[in-house]
This record gives C-alpha cells, sequence and structure tokens, in this order.
C-alpha cells in the first residue's frame, strides 16, 4: 500500500508540476504571451468529424497479412480527452481476418504543427506513433517502425463524406518495396 502512495504522490506531483509549468504566473513572461484557446482549432475541426459512435467494415485484400482476404466487422467510439486537446477512439472488430481491439489517442502538436496519433492494438506491442497532416479533403497519417529486421512504411488516407461516413484506406511498404493496400474501411455513424 506505501509503494502505491508512493507512486501515486509521485504521479499527482509530476501532474502539478507540469501544470504549474504551463500556467502563467502573474508578471511573468507567460502572462505577455498569452496561451492559446482551448480547444485548438485543429482539434475542433477534428471533433466534429469523428466523435460519436460508429459502425465499421474492414475489408482486407489478399495479401501476406490476410491470406484468403476477408470482410471483419466492428464499433469504434471516439470521445474528447480532457480539455477537447485530444480525442480518445476505442475500437474493436472481428471477422474472417480476426479479432482486432485497441486504442488511438489523436491530438494537435503545434511545435510540429501536424496531428499525432497513437495507437495502441491487442497484436503488437508499445505504440505505433502517426503524423498527420490534410491533404487536400483528406486526413493523412504517416508512420514508420522497424520489426523483424525490416522497416515498414504505413500511410492512412481518411475523407469524411456526406450523410456521417467515413471512407480510410491503410496502405503499408516494407523495406522501400511499392504500397500495397492492407485494409480499406467504411464507417457510418450510429
Amino acid at each position: 500500500m506505501g509503494h502505491f502512495l508512493k507512486r501515486k504522490s509521485l504521479s499527482t506531483g509530476l501532474f502539478i508540476a507540469v501544470a504549474l509549468l504551463f500556467s502563467p504566473a502573474k508578471n511573468s513572461v507567460a502572462q505577455e504571451e498569452k496561451p492559446p484557446a482551448l480547444p485548438l482549432p485543429e482539434m475542433q475541426r477534428l471533433s466534429k468529424l469523428y466523435i460519436g459512435t460508429w459502425t465499421y467494415t474492414e475489408t482486407y485484400p489478399k495479401s501476406e497479412f490476410a491470406p484468403n482476404g476477408g470482410v471483419n466487422t466492428g464499433v469504434y467510439t471516439s470521445e474528447l480527452g480532457p480539455g477537447g486537446n485530444s480525442i480518445f477512439n476505442h475500437f474493436h472488430s472481428k471477422g474472417p481476418v480476426g479479432d482486432f481491439e485497441g486504442v488511438m489517442v489523436m491530438t494537435w502538436d503545434p511545435k510540429e504543427k501536424a496531428y499525432k496519433a497513437y495507437v495502441f492494438g491487442d497484436s503488437f506491442p508499445a505504440a505505433i506513433v502517426e503524423t498527420g497532416q490534410w491533404e487536400g479533403d483528406e486526413l493523412v497519417y504517416r508512420s514508420e517502425f522497424s520489426a523483424g529486421g525490416m522497416k515498414f512504411a504505413l500511410r492512412n488516407a481518411t475523407k469524411f463524406l456526406d450523410g456521417g461516413k467515413i471512407s480510410s484506406d491503410e496502405y503499408s511498404s516494407a523495406s522501400g518495396s511499392p504500397e500495397a493496400l492492407l485494409v480499406h474501411v467504411e464507417a457510418v455513424r450510429k
């Protein structure tokens, strides 16, 4: 119990220290540099598009990952994180390609002037970190990682369609090979 309280105190202390660091003190330089209004406009834009509960289908072409191809179905729920500066997306799909569950957290990084997404799943360790930008009418996230001695690149392109629908394509490339479609997703807001 003492170990738990010590960890809780450290966590609480860290949270307070970070909050104080970002809170403007009276008569300080931080006071003169007015912090941005929250939530940031970039996150307001995403929240209008993502927040809610969605049903979706994942269509997998035949590939090394899905030798027979197939269609999974699932549900995901997107909700605002603290202060509206992040979106938490909980997802779960199942079908002939497998049973997948995970969480994705999206936010805006003002220093990079880019969206960041952190994807945690039951079928891979750690997190996949993606960087995103609007490219025309598509929100495109890219990431790179290494596994099994190979370098992988992922690109996810999402379009927001009329009628509360989303269309998203995830492409992958291994060790510089041409991109191949990994999965096509269509989602409808409930």
